[in-house]
């Protein structure tokens, strides 16, 4: 009887000869990750403050990016490719679409709970509109604008991975030609490598909010 081939699941031999390849999928990773979250963020603030300057528009824009969540990936991605084309294109809206419904309600909910008698001062000593967003109530909404940034970037490194349905997964590819070959080296270096992504992302962002909060970590101390 032939031997069984060995085939491990954590193999730094495989690494060392497909390193070139294992960190190309990464980059693309690490860039799609990023472009989805800062065009969400550009497209999500507004949007928030919309919301928040005329209510009745609260209810339609919330209800049009949970609508737009609830749609499962692989049949996202399936719809838009006969529009976007095969690629990258298609994967960054899909991403985009995904963490709107979470960074718009986390930044309206932010700028709600912002307390009234800090607003009625601030504008009793003759704050602007403008100057009251960005310098009163934009900074005492961070941690919600935070928490909500931080579930967007972890869920959206897991959703990259789905890319692979229409050809640009990054880590994705090779969890799912790994799965195709049973090659379980492959796919535990692409599994770890997306769960190490997404922690030292969650960690840069919590370490982004408190840059933005000096008055946290004093109150804090």
């Amino acid at each position: 009887m032939d031997a069984v081939p060995d085939n491990p699941w954590f193999s730094w031999d495989y690494l060392s000869r497909n390193s070139e390849e294992v960190l190309a999928q990464l980059t693309t990773h690490v860039s799609l990750t990023l472009q989805a979250l800062l065009i969400a963020l550009a497209i999500a603030f507004p949007l928030a403050i919309l919301a928040r300057r005329v209510p009745a528009l609260a209810g339609p824009i919330l209800g049009v990016s949970s609508v737009m969540y609830t749609i499962p990936s692989f049949a996202l991605f399936a719809l838009l490719a006969p529009f976007t084309g095969i690629g990258r294109t298609t994967v960054l809206i899909g991403l985009v679409m995904y963490a709107l419904l979470v960074l718009v309600r986390n930044i309206l909910l932010g700028l709600k709970g912002v307390d009234r008698d800090v607003v009625d001062a601030a504008t009793g000593v003759g704050y602007t509109p403008r100057r009251m967003l960005w310098e009163v109530e934009m900074p005492l909404a961070l941690p919600s604008i935070i928490a909500g940034a931080r579930i967007a970037a972890v869920s959206t490194v897991a959703l990259v991975t789905v890319g692979v349905v229409v050809g640009y997964g990054g880590l994705g590819q090779l969890m799912f030609r790994g799965l195709q070959s049973d090659y379980r080296a492959q796919i535990m270096t692409a599994t770890l490598l997306c769960v190490a992504l997404a922690l030292v992302l969650d960690l840069l962002i919590v370490v982004l909010g408190r840059a933005l909060q000096p008055w946290a970590r004093r109150r804090s101390a």
